[in-house]
């Protein structure tokens, strides 16, 4: 709900289920922050008054904005938007010089509207609204012959508002804007904390957490993506909050390039935040009539801890960031031929993986890199879009349908955005890439970067892969980006617009994104980026899914997925299944723990499954079997973390809390810790639930050789003989099966049986060595 408030001063109440934000004007014209937080209704003068900025008499050494306003310090005031040279010496929200080269911006206020629908262009992904439900303000602003919009958006049942800005040139000179923001937030106190997530490639998403009385805290990316080394997602909060108390804000920006946020607290103990896209390298040219808008900046809050912040986010991307017709429905369980072959591909040898596949109950076979032009590794051919016909005699029809003639979907690896020397491509139109002609170009992964700013670059994409995608029975397309930026410049623009290159490039690649989404709304896309490295809000505006990291260790991916529910979603999370040892790390870890955490997420599998052995195989069958059961939950329902650290412990709970699904990990062995419990959250307190697990069977390796204390004859560890037992001899696991309420589950929790801690075992002691986990399940009961 937004509410305009009467009196003299112009005063908004944007409202949200649980939340409160309010604005006012200033005398002065300047739209004053006043209030963002817990639900409040301040609509009487008195209560307004209570709320805004008091001052008699000036600060010594600061500036006083006008003469007419005598004790306006924009430096200790609470702002929506803050320009430069009027004495506000913090963050600015917005940059830009003049054609006399002058810098000071003074936006006043104009007046107001609430429109029904987004006015803004559609160069630029944004959040929807399918039921109507949203509730739009736009704040005018003017500076002479320059118009600065603030929008705003209200999601009054996910407790999310959302801004964005719009500069408008209407001056007969150019002007050359240098920053425009996204989202400035002004809180009136210090002493707030910040969490952000870095990392790198195979380490994404890496919680940091920073406590800062004073000064300034960035997170930004200048890789050309929103990148794996600071995800565009943050929290603000106080020091002492947790997962499941404390105040809490939540921040994210619907964009896939440079990203810039900033967390500054100055001299009289106010706490700016502020997000958008980079300033960096950042200069776009404004001609008149020309205008620039930015990004969408994402904005929760929260009572409830980190954990009510995820669930607001989560509940905010599911219904009004994914679209089209994969945006609720549930992923199909696929199998990837990349750590099977990598580029050593053959039409028989993939068919054989995928009736592997088939067999255990895969849905969706992927063929990843290597089926395209002269591609046997990773220095050649990437551009050229021909189907290798040597590797695949029949093509990707021939291919394709013997696929989907098994009862399975097919999809296949693209990586359109990017192009080899060593390329028919690369020969026929170098002036194609980004990089300065004549000097050098420092690659990655023997890769350059196709320029997206030139339309004849985008239109080729469109046109090439439209072919692809429509030379077969394509169902899936994993669409990759494997590098980040360097000499970023454009061939296609002229010197005074290389500032813009790289802002123009991610406007060049929605185009693409959504020109082929429409064309092919049949296709799950996934995006991937060497991993993470482009895992945002704009990307999951086009494809539902991203891949979440190249790294699919089960003890990694643990920590991986860990930081990514934060911000995101479990359906958005591509998660696979991998060969023990690991391709990334060489760490071995229990086949159930691979799909434990996998299954959190969009599951797949990345190994050869022809090469198993048939209980292995079997095993795989029966985790396939269980996570189509309880898919609904693992993907679409309420997530808690309950634990981190040693023990992690994980539960989804479906919306309607009849059901949920639990997880519980354990990193290391501790000796002699026999105990321990699992918490239930989310439950109704009143309902009755089953909570229960599903047996296995125990390898007796595992017990090495203990095996000797209770065998007739001495067996040598690994030998021949314990091979030979183990392939006929299993113990049985422990059951847990219990009917509690759920205020009994999750304020006391479950004992869990007892682990083993070297005294002894049977059938009711739970085997949990390094790395191990298991699965919960609560069902209510009628």
């Amino acid at each position: 709900m937004i509410k305009k408030l009467a009196g003299e001063q112009d005063t908004f109440l944007l409202l949200t289920d649980h939340t409160a934000y309010i604005l006012s004007i200033t005398e002065s014209g300047h739209p004053e922050h006043l209030y963002y937080g817990a639900r409040l209704d301040a609509d009487s003068a008195d209560e307004l008054r209570a709320l805004r900025q008091k001052r008699e008499f000036e600060p010594g050494n600061a500036i006083v904005y006008a003469p007419e306003h005598p004790t306006l310090v924009l430096e200790d005031i609470c702002l929506e938007y803050s320009g430069f040279g009027h004495g506000d010496i913090r963050e600015p929200f917005i940059e830009l010089v003049r054609a006399d080269g002058s810098r000071t911006t003074d936006f006043i206020y104009q007046g107001y509207r609430l429109p029904e629908n987004d006015t803004l262009s559609d160069s630029l992904p944004s959040s929807y609204s399918a039921d109507g439900q949203a509730e739009r303000l736009c704040l005018t602003l003017a500076d002479g012959a320059l118009t600065l919009e603030l929008h705003y958006c209200v999601y009054p049942a996910c407790d999310v508002i959302t801004r964005r800005a719009r500069l408008i040139n209407n001056d007969r000179e150019p002007v050359e804007l240098e920053r425009l923001l996204s989202v400035q937030l002004d809180l009136p106190d210090d002493g707030w904390a910040v969490t952000s997530f870095h990392g790198a490639w195979a380490r994404e998403m890496e919680k940091n957490t920073a406590l800062f009385p004073h000064g300034k805290f960035v997170i930004e990316s200048r890789t050309g993506s929103s990148s794996n080394r600071a995800n565009p997602f943050f929290m603000l909060h106080r020091s002492d909050a947790g997962e499941d108390f404390g105040e809490v804000y939540g921040f994210n920006l619907i964009y896939s390039g440079n990203h810039y946020a900033a967390i500054e607290t100055n001299a009289y103990h106010k706490t700016r935040v502020v997000q958008g896209v980079n300033p960096s390298g950042f200069r776009f040219l404004l001609e008149q009539g020309e205008s620039f808008e930015t990004p969408e900046a994402v904005m929760t809050f929260s009572a409830e801890g980190f954990g009510g912040q995820s669930r607001q986010m989560h509940r905010f991307i599911r219904e009004h960031i994914l679209r089209g017709e994969w945006a609720d429905r549930e992923r199909p369980v696929l199998l990837n031929s990349w750590e099977t072959s990598y580029f050593k591909i053959t039409e028989s040898n993939l068919v054989a993986l995928a009736k592997a596949g088939r067999d255990v109950g895969v849905e969706l076979f992927v063929m990843d890199d290597g089926w395209f032009g002269d591609r046997d590794d990773d220095t050649r051919a990437l551009g050229d879009w021909q189907v290798n016909r040597k590797k695949l005699p029949g093509g990707m029809e021939r291919l394709s349908k013997k696929i989907t003639d098994m009862g399975m979907q097919f999809g296949i690896w693209v990586e359109p955005e990017m192009v080899n020397v060593n390329s028919r491509l690369y020969e026929e139109h170098p002036d194609w890439v980004m990089e300065r002609n004549g000097h050098l170009h420092s690659e990655g992964r023997h890769q350059r970067v196709l320029d997206l700013c030139n339309p004849a670059v985008t239109d080729w994409m469109i046109e090439t892969m439209s072919a692809v995608f429509s030379s077969g029975k394509i169902s899936y397309v994993k669409w990759d980006m494997n590098r980040i930026f360097s000499d970023v410049y454009s061939p296609y623009l002229t010197a005074k617009r290389q500032g813009e290159v790289a802002h123009r490039y991610i406007l060049g690649l929605y185009h693409v994104m959504r020109t082929l989404t429409s064309r092919f709304p049949h296709i799950l896309f996934e995006g991937c980026a060497s991993g993470g490295n482009r895992f945002d809000l704009g990307i999951l505006s086009f494809f539902p899914q991203i891949w979440a990291s190249d790294n699919t260790d089960g003890l990694c991916r643990t920590h991986i997925q860990e930081g990514y529910s934060y911000g995101y979603p479990q359906c958005c999370i591509g998660a696979h299944v991998s060969a023990s040892p690991n391709h990334q790390t060489l760490r071995s870890a229990p086949a159930e723990t691979r799909f434990n955490v996998a299954a959190f997420g969009a599951l797949g599998y990345e190994l050869n499954i022809g090469d198993l052995l048939p209980k292995e195989k079997e095993k795989i069958r029966l985790q396939i079997t269980l996570f189509k059961v309880w898919r609904d939950v693992l993907q679409f329902g309420q997530l808690y973390r309950v634990r981190t650290g040693n023990i992690h412990e994980w539960i989804c709970v479906s919306e309607d809390k009849t059901r949920a699904v639990g997880m519980f990990m354990q990193e290391l062995v501790q000796p002699n810790e026999q105990a321990h419990r699992f918490y239930c959250k989310g439950l109704e307190p009143d309902r009755t639930y089953r909570f229960h697990s599903i047996p296995d069977k125990i390898n007796i390796k595992l017990f090495g050789s203990l095996i000797n204390t209770m065998a007739p004859i001495h067996i040598r560890q690994n030998g021949v003989l314990h091979h030979l037992i183990a392939r006929f001899v299993t113990m049985g696991g422990e059951t847990e099966d219990y009917t509690a309420k759920g205020l009994v589950l999750m304020n006391a929790g479950v004992a869990l049986r007892q682990q083993f801690s070297g005294t002894g075992y049977n059938e009711n002691v739970r085997i949990f060595p390094d790395f191990a986990s298991r699965m919960y399940f609560v069902e209510a009961i009628d």
